[in-house]
């Protein structure tokens, strides 16, 4: 028996010693991002992380931009912005089709597919995080609430233009829908990418990945759905030195390690809070004015305790305008619960971003997470409340607030995913623009989604919906307008209150 105890505690001791030097030596280390980038061919899709521009793996893109690899498919919230993230490979036209949620800034974004010389899929923000997600995790296909009942179900978006920039040459095709449970889904395919590029803070030798605050965003996402995937990183560390319980991504995802050349990290809106300044509402006189009556009227919906998401632009504001003793906790869909006011010039952190690209800062309490993650949050009706801006309402409480055919191509970013997913979904717009109508009895520019407002409030009034007969009731009106203002600028039927407030 002691023989073979002794025998038995060799062999460990020599097992030990094995795994002991594999750990030591070795290391998916590449010497540089051209290295690294290489054997990417014309042709194939990339997946890459990042948001805007913030946490995108810039020096691999720059080393494709290199290599000149063209034909790419491009699936990424967006395109980063002009001559910048994959900006670089529009501007080089090496990209055939983007796939993603956000058109945002970048003009030639917007320019190439308006002129019918790029392939553009949108796709619901959500959507797009969780198709890579699943991608990575073997699920060839899921249903979701989202898109229901607009073009992401229905299909026909164009998603390539001919060169005269009107006749459609590829359109998207309708999408399978099943009703489970009395609800409807749409069944969306998820993806798998040649290439996986992704930004990590730190990594060690044997690829184990931690990424730095909202830097996360769709990173971990992305990381898990290449056949390959690269990252990027700003610090390389022997294998064991990392805490495993920090490790947001593990080794196994990772084929190919490079330390960035160039650690140098752009801001796309440097937005910063000097103490003792007023909080600034844009525009100037009557439509400051305007604003400032549905920011101040829009707070007011907000009760202390609540989870709340905030579009971007005039919803941004409402936290300003709290009344005594509310506290909320806010969310940002690229990855954070918990924002804070915007920084001071001297705390300005480029990994840490709003889902409108600002710099901003956290509240003791706050979290960071992945994209999926996020609107795991939304879709399962987490959030309390979502307020959004809009193009159109409909009086069934239709909303669009995405694009103008055509014309404006901001995409959907991840309002789809907000409006089939908050518990309490709110809108507020100007009631008119330019002195035309923007409520109507059905939208005439494409839905962001069926259904789904349950406050509007403009500048002239406020509107609540019933969830079960879509009811549209005027409940208040602003101050220095009456009902017959309300009527005569809104080209929808709706019933008026018995006690007609003021606001």
């Amino acid at each position: 028996q002691i023989y073979y105890l002794c025998k038995m505690l060799t062999r460990s001791l020599k097992t030990n010693r094995l795994m002991a030097q594999n750990a030591r030596h070795f290391s998916k280390v590449f010497a540089s991002s051209l290295e690294a980038t290489k054997d990417i061919q014309s042709g194939q899709t990339l997946v890459v992380g990042g948001f805007g521009i913030c946490g995108i793996p810039q020096n691999l893109l720059t080393a494709v931009q290199k290599h000149g690899q063209t034909e790419l498919t491009a699936v990424s919230n967006n395109a980063g912005i002009d001559g910048y993230g994959l900006g670089m490979l529009l501007n080089t036209k090496q990209i055939k089709r983007m796939v993603s949620s956000y058109v945002g800034e970048n003009k030639e974004f917007e320019r190439q597919y308006l002129n019918g010389e790029l392939e553009v899929e949108l796709v619901p923000q959500g959507t797009l995080a969780e198709k890579i997600r699943s991608g990575g995790c073997g699920i060839p296909a899921y249903y979701t609430p989202t898109g229901v009942g607009t073009v992401i179900q229905e299909g026909g978006f164009p998603i390539k233009y001919e060169a005269d920039g009107k006749t459609v040459a590829i359109s998207s095709d309708p999408k399978e829908v099943k009703n489970i449970d009395g609800r409807d889904f749409v069944l969306e395919k998820t993806i798998v990418g040649d290439f996986a590029l992704v930004k990590a803070k730190v990594a060690d030798e044997a690829g184990n990945l931690i990424f730095n605050k909202s830097a996360r965003n769709f990173n971990q996402d992305v990381g898990q759905a290449g056949k390959i995937t690269i990252a990027e990183v700003e610090e390389i560390v022997p294998t064991g030195t990392l805490d495993p319980d920090s490790i947001h991504l593990p080794s196994v995802y990772v084929d190919r390690i490079v330390l960035a050349e160039d650690q140098t990290k752009k801001v796309e809106f440097e937005t910063i809070s000097v103490p003792g300044q007023e909080v600034q509402i844009p525009g100037k006189g009557d439509a400051r004015a305007r604003r400032e009556r549905i920011v101040k009227r829009a707070a007011k919906e907000l009760k202390d305790g609540m989870y709340v998401n905030l579009g971007i632009g005039i919803p941004t504001l409402c936290p300003n305008y709290l009344e005594k003793d509310i506290n909320i906790v806010l969310q940002s869909e690229n990855g954070i619960l918990g924002l804070g006011p915007f920084p001071e010039k001297k705390d300005i952190d480029a990994d840490l971003i709003n889902a409108g690209k600002q710099t901003v800062t956290t509240i003791p309490g706050s979290s960071y997470f992945s994209s999926s993650q996020s609107f795991g949050m939304i879709r399962g009706s987490h959030m309390d409340v979502s307020i959004l801006g809009g193009m159109e309402v409909s009086q069934e409480g239709d909303l669009a607030n995405w694009i103008i055919p055509g014309k404006l191509v901001k995409g959907m970013g991840g309002a789809m995913d907000l409006v089939s997913g908050a518990r309490r979904v709110i809108v507020t717009m100007e009631h008119t623009a330019r002195g035309n109508k923007k409520i109507f009895e059905k939208c005439k520019l494409p839905l962001t989604g069926k259904h789904v407002v349950d406050v509007l409030i403009t500048d002239m009034a406020v509107f609540e919906f019933d969830k079960e007969t879509r009811q549209m009731t005027l409940t208040e009106v602003g101050e220095g307008h009456t009902v017959d203002d309300v009527i005569a600028n809104t080209d929808a039927k709706f019933k008026i209150a018995d006690d007609i407030k003021t606001f």
